[in-house]
């Protein structure tokens, strides 16, 4: 028999490994935040443990940055294929053949007018907020939809035209909101481009700022340069008046995008400076309102002061603020499930596996669809299904299960 020395050493963890890089190539923690487009805090975040394994391309990002593989990362960590992958909904070949198709010829039926495409648009959006599957009724109506729109968009002239235009760029949000968090970036992109747009080309302030804010969304999820964000939001806000209830809603949610495009890279200074125009503008249209499709309100922008606490690696505030929420003044189904979400994230990066799972499954109870494509879902719930405390393992794959998720 071998002689034994002693125990074996212990297995290094991501924190450990990410932390002994760092040291090797002599960054300080804001510097090599910095060079990610993340704060010091976040990279104290990841070489604590509060933070996991981020996903795989900020994981590329990080080897990069300390010349090193992702294997000298993750050591023996393995990354679930399900924590990185996105899952593709039964609707998005249809949608995809929708946005891929083009109409050469006109078409021998006569286009449907402006007051009837914005009606089914609104129609829509009362889906997406609803109850259920949100996702899988949308999905039913955007290949008709979309096809409507463009119709009727090329086929009228003058004011016809710029109206429908408008809905036109309200079906390509509701596109993109669809194809988020899909294995399809690309369309992604399509849409936010073409709803951009059309917006302009209806030349409609209010379009071009609801195309910004969806915009803003995507180039947060892609990680490009904050300052790209920002010139675009502010760009869009200029062209609007705060005297007028509909165009100061979309000017406070523009303020709001460049407050959470500051805390995504750390700059809390600047993003709640923002965060306050966004309240004010919230303040300003009263404690009950909030925008038909657009959600903005006081309750949203309350809601979202915990995604930025949690961006800027404070769970501790951000359960603060999350114990001071009403969900019930965000009139959508899907924005409480995301928020519920965020809460669970809250608690995640304090290490409390039970309140994330059972806060994931009152998400899941409240839309199902908005728990099982988002990604922090999807990355947590299997971890803690494999590596959780007992009392959270099997709630955590249950949950994962139901959600479709590999454990």
């Amino acid at each position: 028999m071998p002689e034994q020395h002693g125990p074996a050493p212990a297995q290094q963890t991501f924190a450990q490994r990410a932390r002994a890089a760092r040291d090797r190539v002599g960054l300080t923690r804001p510097v090599a935040g910095g060079l990610v487009g993340r704060s010091p805090e976040w990279i104290k975040g990841i070489e604590s443990g509060a933070i996991g394994l981020p996903r795989l391309p900020m994981l590329i990002r990080l080897a990069a940055l300390y010349e090193c593989d992702v294997a000298d990362l993750t050591g023996d960590d393995r990354i679930a294929a399900a924590s990185y992958t996105k899952t593709a909904h039964a609707g998005l070949p249809a949608v995809k053949r929708a946005l891929t198709t083009y109409r050469l010829t006109p078409g021998d039926a006569e286009p449907h007018s402006a007051e009837v495409l914005h009606a089914r648009v609104g129609q829509a959006w009362k889906l997406w907020h609803g109850a259920g599957d949100h996702r899988s009724r949308v999905a039913a109506l955007l290949p008709d939809l979309l096809a409507d729109t463009g119709h009727a968009a090329r086929t009228f002239e003058g004011v016809d035209r710029r109206r429908t235009l408008v809905a036109q760029a309200q079906a390509y949000h509701l596109a993109q909101l669809f194809l988020a968090f899909q294995p399809a970036p690309e369309l992604v992109m399509l849409t936010g481009d073409r709803s951009m747009t059309a917006a302009q080309d209806a030349d409609s302030p209010r379009a071009i700022a609801g195309a910004a804010w969806y915009m803003n969304h995507f180039y947060r999820d892609a990680n490009e340069a904050a300052d790209a964000r920002v010139e675009l939001a502010e760009q869009a806000a200029s062209l609007l008046r705060q005297d007028d209830e509909e165009q100061l809603a979309r000017w406070g949610l523009l303020q709001l995008a460049v407050a959470l495009s500051f805390a995504k890279v750390g700059r809390a200074g600047l993003a709640w400076r923002y965060w306050d125009r966004a309240s004010d503008a919230a303040g300003r249209l009263g404690e009950e309102y909030a925008h038909p499709w657009l959600v903005f309100g006081r309750g949203m922008v309350d809601a979202y002061a915990l995604t930025m606490h949690n961006d800027l690696v404070q769970p501790g505030k951000a359960l603060e603020v999350a114990a001071a929420l009403d969900l019930d003044t965000v009139p959508s189904h899907t924005r409480r499930a995301y928020h519920l979400i965020e809460m669970a994230r809250a608690h995640g990066l304090r290490g409390e596996g039970v309140a994330t799972v059972a806060l994931l499954q009152k998400a899941r109870s409240t839309s199902p669809e908005t728990v099982r494509f988002n990604m922090h879902a999807r990355m947590v719930l299997p971890e803690l299904a494999r590596t959780g405390p007992r009392t959270v393992r099997d709630d955590a794959r249950s949950l994962a299960r139901e959600l479709g998720m590999a454990v």
